[in-house]
């Protein structure tokens, strides 16, 4: 697949993106441009680039040809952007990946407008995701309360940033409605309860377990309807984070299945289409449900942080248990959370004006350089991110060398960092701490860690 050169007069806008959900991404949020850009995507070769099978999915529905679609190695990159005429490039990847492109195509001359974003919820904000995309001239979000939430992350660290709006593009054409439920007139034969598995939410083997218990006893519950494991990838392919305790090797380690709990590789968009409700721990197929009028239900198993990255799924009254889940009591959301949430009216989307506005500074000269990051050690540094970035791809002998001597010295960096850190958590008793701790009611007993750890728990999940 080659995107040909097409639409003179029209701003060439490429996208590059390599792992599933950022392909996903990258292609629905220009595949929902229209005719008003010539738009294309490279799918770039790095260690967790999509399959053909993945990229299929992630191109279904979203509005781009396959034809304008191929695939490219890094070495080829800046030829091919300057063959295609770039005008602006999104930059649809992980943070090193990002911060790696971002700093060559910045390189260019005539340099392109760079555009980056996130493919799903991004609540919270983090300095990680602003300090990585920093060489970017526009940072496309999808909620009123992600604009708010970056924006006042960049004013306390002093990153400054441009933000812009975009509908998420797994949520355009939402048919909720103003109270947050299905229109009048479910369709036949939605009957499935959606599991929306994540690499590393949760993390620990023994939740992602109780996950796969719950999702047998939900099986066994009714054995006339489906539970549907919706899986990222299938065996062999890769995901944008790497997971650990997969599902499959999971349930498979329970004994045998019930007929009716099914494993599904297919895209997000057809899972749903059968679909009763969606569970899930924080999956921004949460958002892609509701868009679809289906209820959901966001497991508060865990708590609520965010480190599960559920806290707007809270604030919308998705929370709900495991016995709701055994029961199918799927949940709405509260009306009153959607405008500032991820479906705000199309009209309010800038960022197709914004990037427009950057087109025009570009044509007239007025584009202005993006600040470099200051960093210590310089091309080696720069090397480095990028050997790690691309993997086998980064064939440059710079890369080489550096990944030689950042492997050893990176091993014993993180050996120091813990070996600092076991120092600083090195319990220091107090005298007589032996007889304290044994007396009712002391500040050290079992008894009252474990009320403290309860109280903390109940605070977490109902904040």
């Amino acid at each position: 697949m080659s995107p040909a050169v097409r639409g003179a007069g029209r701003p060439r806008v490429v996208a590059i993106a390599d792992t599933d959900s950022y392909v996903k991404w990258a292609a629905a949020l220009l595949g929902g441009v229209g005719e008003r850009w010539d738009a294309s995507l490279l799918v770039l070769e790095t260690p967790l680039v999509v399959s053909d099978e993945q990229l299929a999915s992630a191109l279904s529905g979203s509005g781009l040809a396959a034809e304008r679609v191929e695939r490219l190695e890094h070495r080829r990159l800046a030829a091919r952007l300057a063959e295609l005429g770039a005008d602006a490039v999104v930059l649809g990847g992980r943070g090193p990946l990002v911060r790696v492109l971002a700093r060559e195509i910045s390189a260019l001359a005539p340099r392109p407008v760079v555009v980056t974003g996130l493919p799903g919820i991004s609540i919270p904000a983090t300095r990680r995701a602003v300090v990585y995309r920093l060489q970017c001239d526009l940072f496309v979000v999808h909620s009123h309360r992600e604009v708010r939430e970056f924006a006042a992350l960049s004013a306390r660290t002093g990153y400054a940033h441009r933000y812009a709006l975009a509908t998420l593009p797994f949520a355009r054409g939402a048919v909720v409605t103003g109270s947050g439920e299905r229109p009048p007139g479910d369709v036949p034969g939605r009957t499935d309860l959606v599991f929306a598995t994540q690499a590393k939410v949760p993390a620990d083997r023994e939740d992602r377990l109780r996950i796969a218990r719950l999702l047998m006893q939900a099986a066994e519950a009714d054995p006339s309807r489906r539970v549907v494991v919706k899986l990222r990838a299938g065996a062999g392919e890769h995901q944008t984070h790497h997971e650990e305790d997969g599902y499959p090797e999971l349930l498979a380690g329970l004994g045998p299945l019930p007929a009716n709990l099914v494993m599904s590789i297919a895209p997000m968009r057809e899972a749903l289409a059968t679909a009763e409700g969606l569970v899930t721990v924080s999956s921004t197929a949460a958002i892609e449900a509701v868009a679809s009028g289906i209820p959901v239900i966001a497991l508060d198993t865990f708590g609520v942080s965010p480190r599960l990255i559920n806290e707007t799924l809270a604030d919308a009254d998705l929370l709900s248990g495991e016995e709701d889940v055994v029961a199918r009591r799927f949940r709405h959301p509260d009306p009153e959370w959607l405008d500032e949430n991820y479906f705000h009216p199309p009209a309010a989307d800038d960022w197709i004006d914004q990037v427009d506005d950057l087109l025009a500074q570009r044509a007239e000269g007025r584009l202005a350089a993006r600040p470099t990051v200051r960093r210590r050690g310089g091309a080696l540094r720069d090397a480095w991110e990028r050997k790690v970035a691309l993997g086998r791809s980064d064939t440059s002998a710079a890369g080489a060398v550096a990944y030689a001597v950042g492997v050893p010295l990176r091993a014993a960096v993180r050996a120091s960092a813990r070996a600092r850190r076991a120092l600083r958590t090195r319990p220091r008793p107090a005298p007589g701490w032996e007889d304290a701790a044994q007396q009712p009611g002391a500040a050290g007993s079992s008894a009252q860690v474990r009320s403290t750890s309860a109280v903390r728990t109940s605070t977490t999940r109902t904040s």
